[in-house]
């Protein structure tokens, strides 16, 4: 199937180059697309570079860092206006192994369909490598505070290595979707349930970045705790105003 891989840059300069050669390498038939948010470590001028020299490339240059979910939402626009069948989110610091895209392409390539298929760190053998003790446990912790109040079933909700159907983003409201940082993964799992659409999770070994500077931040983590918490919020009560008018029909 027709696949395109989006990486969203923000000062990658560093490790961007190692990230896309190994993307190739694994998956010589996928297309990438770097969405760059006018980098002013000159990731957005390496990538135009990349792109000169390897047709499968192209990049998208965006006026300034507007967050992690408009970059997606903009690259998922220019891949849907394209044609591509599986769209893939993954991350340039390298993080991401590109060489286990495979095996999630392969998992959504599967007789059962899946609309979505999430490389994750916290089911039976995922791992991670040289991640901060703290970090670890803001992404159990937060991973656990959604199954909570979400109730989305799925053990790694936040991660951002992931593959889609596009027939899945098309009718998941792109257009309304006003996450901006590391929630906007959370609000697409529920958004893909919501369809309904089917969502399978693979294991993969995450590894701490060696260059470059991590985006998470507090405003980064208030928003996701707001968000869900509103998103859980809004659940209950629909759910409660379900129970009256099941009554009723009784």
């Amino acid at each position: 199937m027709k696949t395109l891989v989006i990486v969203p840059t923000y000062n990658e300069s560093e490790m961007l180059g190692e990230t896309i050669g190994r993307l190739r390498d694994a998956v010589p038939n996928a297309d990438v697309l770097i969405v760059d948010d006018a980098s002013p470590d000159g990731t957005g001028k390496l990538a135009d570079e990349m792109a000169a020299e390897d047709g499968a490339i192209s990049v998208l240059h965006r006026a300034g860092k507007q967050g992690l979910g408009k970059a997606y939402v903009a690259g998922f626009g220019w891949a849907l206006e394209r044609g591509y069948e599986i769209i893939v989110e993954m991350d340039a610091d390298a993080s991401h192994q590109p060489e286990e895209l495979p095996r999630l392409l392969e998992r959504i390539a599967a007789d059962d369909a899946p609309d979505l298929v999430l490389g994750s760190r916290w089911v039976p053998g995922g791992s991670i490598v040289d991640w901060p003790r703290h970090r670890e446990w803001l992404s159990r912790g937060g991973n656990a505070y959604v199954r909570a109040v979400l109730g989305l079933g799925v053990g790694d909700a936040t991660g951002g290595f992931r593959a889609y159907r596009a027939g899945a983003l098309t009718r998941v409201g792109l257009d309304r979707v006003a996450s901006t940082g590391y929630c906007f993964q959370v609000d697409m799992v529920r958004r893909v349930l919501d369809l309904p659409g089917k969502i399978k999770e693979v294991p993969i070994t995450f590894v701490e970045r060696r260059e470059g500077t991590s985006k998470m931040n507090r405003s980064i983590v208030f928003e996701a705790l707001w968000r869900v918490t509103g998103w859980g919020v809004r659940r209950r009560m629909q759910q409660l105003r379900r129970v009256p008018q099941a009554l009723r029909r009784n």
